[in-house]
C-alpha cells in the first residue's frame, strides 16, 4: 500500500469503517446506517470516527463508490475472458452483472433500489464507478457494430431524442447509429429490470421453477434485440 505511514493508517481505518458499513446495510439497510453502531464495532468512541467521515452520508457515499467498484471490477473482468464476439460480451457482461447482485443483495439494492430518504449521491464522486457497465455496454455495441455483427432493423429512434442520442455518441466516441444506441439503452434498462425483478422478489415465490433459465431466456431476447448472434458458449 502506497503512501506515507499516516496515509496507509488513514486507509486502513476507512477500508475497517467500509467493511462495517457493508455488515450494517445488510442487517438494517441503507436508511438505518449509524456511524455511532460503526464506532462500537470499531471499538473507539464515534468522536473518532468523525474524524474519518464527517456523517451518514458521508458513509453511504463510501459505500456506494465501493459497490460501483466491485461491481464494475466483476463486470470487467468477466468481459476480458469472454470470447470475442459481441454477444459473448454482452453474456458476460450480463451474467457478471445478475452473480454479483444475487450474492450482493444489500448492496445492489443501495445502487438501484429505492432512494435512501434524505440522501442523493454527489455526482462527482460517484458518475465515474456508476457509468463503468453501460459505459462498457456501449463499448461492446460499438465494436460489435464496426466489426458487422449487428444486424440491421433496429426501430428508429424519436426524434426529440437525436440530441440525447448524439451527446452519447460525442461522449463516448461512438460509430452507432441512433437506432442502435436506442436499443442499447433499452437493454440496459432491460437487463438491469430483470435483475432487479429477481433480487426483490418481484417474481414471487412460485411464477417460475428455475430462476438461471428463465434469465438465459431473457438474456437471449435482450441480445436479439440489440442484433446479436448467439454467443460461442451456446447460450441463446
Amino acid at each position: 500500500m502506497a503512501g506515507t505511514p499516516r496515509e496507509r493508517a488513514r486507509r486502513r481505518t476507512l477500508d475497517d469503517i467500509t467493511r462495517i458499513g457493508r455488515g450494517q446495510l445488510g442487517e438494517v439497510g441503507a436508511a438505518a446506517l449509524s456511524l455511532r453502531a460503526v464506532a462500537r464495532e470499531l471499538g473507539v468512541v464515534s468522536s473518532a470516527v468523525y474524524r474519518y467521515v464527517a456523517d451518514r452520508d458521508e458513509l453511504l457515499t463510501l459505500l456506494v463508490v465501493d459497490a460501483y467498484t466491485e461491481l464494475g471490477d466483476e463486470v470487467d473482468d468477466a468481459v476480458a475472458t469472454a470470447g470475442p464476439s459481441g454477444a459473448d460480451r454482452f453474456s458476460a457482461l450480463a451474467r457478471a452483472v445478475r452473480a454479483w447482485a444475487v450474492r450482493e443483495p444489500s448492496r445492489y439494492a443501495l445502487l438501484y433500489g429505492s432512494p435512501v430518504p434524505g440522501y442523493a449521491a454527489p455526482a462527482e464522486r460517484t458518475t465515474a464507478q456508476g457509468t463503468r457497465v453501460v459505459t462498457l455496454l456501449a463499448h461492446i455495441m460499438d465494436d460489435a457494430w464496426r466489426s458487422g455483427e449487428v444486424s440491421a432493423g433496429h426501430r428508429p429512434a424519436p426524434a426529440a431524442l437525436a440530441p440525447d442520442y448524439q451527446a452519447i455518441r460525442d461522449q463516448l466516441s461512438l460509430a452507432l447509429p441512433e437506432s442502435v444506441i436506442a436499443a442499447t439503452v433499452q437493454a440496459w434498462s432491460a437487463l438491469f429490470g430483470a435483475v432487479s425483478f429477481e433480487v426483490f422478489g418481484q417474481f414471487g415465490p412460485n411464477t417460475f421453477a428455475d430462476l438461471d433459465v428463465l434469465f438465459e431466456d431473457t438474456l437471449g431476447r435482450i441480445a436479439a434485440q440489440l442484433g446479436l448472434g448467439p454467443s460461442d458458449d451456446g447460450a441463446d
